[in-house]
């Protein structure tokens, strides 16, 4: 299965590729309409706890990875069977609201569902 990342603020246009949103919120200031979305899959975001305190600065992006992982691995199953819905011969695209390119939870989600297809 063929993987990409990106953010939705500049990644919005409609494609097609199967695109999933994989934040717990919706981000601002884009309509669902303009999103093109096929999934929205908050259940793959990281726990609201955990993004909180990463976002707090109360956590380091080791501990966050290190936890987010963890949440991954706990949740392997249901992700692999959300994952049975998805036409595996069109390229997906994982959706976030982050501005940090390099440091956010859809960087370890790529990493987690390359390893586990």
């Amino acid at each position: 299965m063929n993987i990409e990342i990106a953010r939705i603020y500049e990644h919005k246009e409609a494609s097609d590729n199967i695109r999933i949103l994989v934040d717990r919120l919706w981000p601002r200031g884009v309509s669902k309409e303009d999103a093109h979305l096929d999934y929205w899959q908050k259940q793959w975001a990281p726990s609201e706890d955990l993004r909180k305190r990463f976002h707090q600065d109360k956590i380091s992006w080791d501990e966050f990875s290190e936890n987010y992982k963890e949440e991954l691995n706990n949740n392997k199953k249901s992700i692999l069977e959300d994952l049975q819905e998805i036409d595996k011969r069109k390229k997906l695209i994982l959706l976030y609201g982050s501005k940090d390119k390099s440091q956010n939870h859809a960087v370890l989600l790529k990493d987690f569902l390359d390893t586990v297809n």
